[in-house]
């Protein structure tokens, strides 16, 4: 709203084409989330659900949590549609991705509100619908966007681009987002751990859909493929880093809330869309590797053992912050620093090795 209203005042009042700049939108966006969800957050404590401790966790992580405010994911994530519409310029599948950003939310707040868990076959599936749903709108989106009419993934180490079938763009969308929902979503155990690691992602993909995708000189310089609507992307990742970070503040250890699922099944979601608009599903390995592994290998270990009768990490706990936790003694401030080191020394390595080696 506010990028066409500058469109039209301009005409009437020269400052007014700030407006229409990404730089100034994005910074905007990135403090007044930061600042919504810092005030906003703390009003709502006695109006949310409260934690009945927590599912996949150690037992002193789930006596700790065990009767704080939960779901502020509903308040940041509802905080995060109203900036976007407010400042970002829409089309229609951007406008599809924020509503489902919404709708994945949403699931996992009554899931929060219910007195007994929905149990992970439920959860599983409603994860799927919607990956499956935001499959086919990205797919139709990036080829209604694409000069060509066809979609296309940049990889690792080939200088050129890789025309994607539709069926095989559908699977890889939908496996991709599955996953990221439900890792980011298993790395929610101890204060801060999940919300920081997102905010690496998002800053990070705030970074690559601004400055590099989104730039036709520097990705041409580094023989990437231009992404007329990056700036737009780069506006909601920074919205959502915004956002993540006035969370953050209340969830610092000693935590006075959690996000609940509505906030970490909504923020996998929303990186895992994010991840597929790049145009190179192996960025996820720069924003999420440690997500993935912290919370996707306790869903491999359990999915062999419950179908396949086939056991391994049989003397690991998942998720590996537990094991961190319990096995190693880490306490939950070493958990959050190391875990976000080593974060961090993958996504400097994996985006050079990407951006450069072509």
């Amino acid at each position: 709203m506010l990028y066409y209203l500058g469109q039209y005042l301009q005409t009437i009042w020269g400052p007014a084409r700030l407006l229409n700049s990404y730089a100034v939108l994005i910074t905007f966006a990135l403090y007044l989330g930061f600042f919504l969800a810092y005030k906003l957050i703390p009003k709502f404590y006695n109006w949310l659900p409260h934690d009945r401790g927590r599912e996949f966790t150690i037992k002193e992580n789930a006596d700790a949590a065990k009767g704080k405010p939960t779901g502020a994911g509903s308040v940041f994530i509802t905080l995060f549609v109203l900036i976007v519409f407010l400042i970002c310029p829409m089309n229609w599948y951007r406008s599809a991705v924020v509503v489902l950003t919404w709708l994945t939310m949403l699931t996992g707040f009554l899931d929060d509100c219910s007195t007994t868990s929905w149990g992970e076959y439920l959860k599983g599936a409603l994860d799927l619908a919607i990956s499956v749903v935001t499959a086919f709108v990205l797919y139709f989106g990036l080829k209604q966007l694409s000069p060509d009419g066809l979609v296309k993934f940049w990889i690792p180490f080939h200088a050129g681009q890789v025309v994607v079938n539709p069926i095989v763009y559908i699977v890889i969308t939908t496996i991709m987002l599955w996953a990221s929902i439900n890792t980011t979503n298993c790395t929610d155990g101890v204060d801060g751990l999940s919300s920081s690691l997102v905010l690496i992602a998002l800053i990070t993909l705030g970074i690559l859909f601004y400055f590099i995708l989104g730039h036709k000189d520097i990705s041409a310089y580094l023989l990437l493929p231009h992404l007329s609507t990056g700036a737009a992307w780069g506006i909601m990742a920074f919205t959502m880093a915004g956002l993540v970070m006035g969370y953050l503040w209340h969830n610092a250890f000693p935590s006075k809330c959690l996000m609940g699922d509505a906030g970490s099944r909504a923020l996998g979601y929303f990186i895992g869309v994010c991840v597929m608009v790049s145009g190179n599903p192996f960025i996820i390995f720069a924003t999420s590797s440690i997500i993935f592994i912290n919370g996707g290998m306790g869903l491999l270990k359990v999915a062999l053992l419950r179908f396949f009768k086939i056991k391994i990490f049989e003397n690991i706990r998942f998720p590996l912050h537990d094991h961190m936790r319990k096995n190693r003694g880490w306490s939950p401030t070493q958990v959050l620093l190391k875990f976000m080191i080593m974060q961090l020394l993958v996504t400097s390595a994996v985006l050079g090795i990407f951006l450069k080696i072509r």
